[in-house]
């Protein structure tokens, strides 16, 4: 019996050791800083890996260094134009201090939430509805800096606010809704407008374009045409100007017969007869070549009985 009593005894002991080892011995992660406590007081920080805690005389408080995250919960604002809207926003955060973090604060979500919502209200309420749906960046960068600086003797450092959402009331958003539809109908039509007058200046112009490449051509036609007929004109000259000349040379320079010359005004007159006037004018000295023409007549006349006689014979 008494063997037993001392093994259990050991076990005890064994045991109690094990444990006392187990609280002496602390780990602590690469994200993770400590505060050790001796008797209620601050004695000494605690860093990542192996730390020594004596059990029963010395408390380690564990803070998690990494970037935390705080959700600031919907929230009714009125702006400066008294149009009462619901807005939420998100913290984002990481502790710089443990020390301060924990000793400086007693529940620094708590704190920071409603530091949030009555800065958000003041920021906001500034603003009117139209600037207050536009200008998030805005409100975003006058909330950190508002709350980085508040937070700062709370070893916390804010990294960023975002505003999550800003929801005017129903009848402001139908309000809104139908001036965007009118926008956006003002816009279309607009927008066909200048399409339309766009293809009317590009049709012109093209009208123009082909009525004047139209009138180009024409131009070019004619000056050919009238080229052409300025060339066959001085050719005829030219030709006329030539028989004249061997005319003139003939019967001058020659030893002309008044049958040539009757033969030659007879070729005149079929040229001057060739035209629109009524009435032509023959000079006095044709009288002479006239009575030529008679007695050549009477000569082809003559020609033709006896040819015919012949014939008959």
């Amino acid at each position: 019996m008494d063997e037993i009593l001392n093994i259990v005894g050991l076990l005890a002991r064994i045991i109690i050791i094990g444990v006392i080892v187990f609280r002496l011995f602390r780990i602590l992660r690469p994200f993770e800083k400590g505060l050790i406590e001796r008797f209620g007081k601050y004695n000494r920080g605690a860093k990542p890996g192996l730390n020594i805690v004596i059990p029963g005389v010395e408390k380690l408080i564990i803070v998690d260094m990494r970037e935390q995250v705080i959700d600031v919960p919907p929230q009714e604002v009125i702006t400066k134009d008294n149009v009462n809207i619901t807005v939420d926003a998100v913290i984002y955060y990481e502790p710089t201090d443990p020390q301060k973090l924990v000793y400086n604060v007693g529940d620094f979500i708590t704190a920071a939430t409603k530091l949030a919502q009555t800065n958000l209200r003041n920021v906001v309420g500034d603003l009117e509805l139209d600037a207050a749906l536009t200008s998030r960046e805005n409100i975003n960068t006058q909330l950190k800096l508002i709350l980085d600086d508040a937070t700062d003797k709370w070893g916390t450092r804010v990294v960023r606010v975002e505003i999550q959402r800003v929801d005017p009331p129903q009848d402001v958003q139908d309000a809104m809704n139908k001036v965007m539809k009118a926008e956006r109908d003002r816009r279309a039509a607009v927008t066909q407008a200048e399409g339309e007058k766009r293809a009317t200046i590009l049709t012109a112009e093209g009208e123009r374009q082909s009525q004047i490449l139209s009138a180009e051509g024409e131009a070019e036609a004619l000056k050919a045409v009238a080229d052409a007929q300025k060339y066959e004109k001085i050719a005829i000259a030219e030709g006329e100007a030539t028989a004249i000349e061997q005319v003139f040379n003939a019967i001058h320079k020659g030893n002309p017969s008044n049958d040539l010359i009757a033969i030659k005004y007879l070729e005149s007159l079929e040229k001057i007869a060739d035209g629109n006037a009524t009435k032509i004018f023959l000079p006095a000295e044709l009288s002479a070549t006239l009575g030529s023409i008679g007695a050549i007549s009477e000569l082809f006349k003559e020609d033709k009985e006896e040819s015919k006689e012949l014939t008959d014979e």
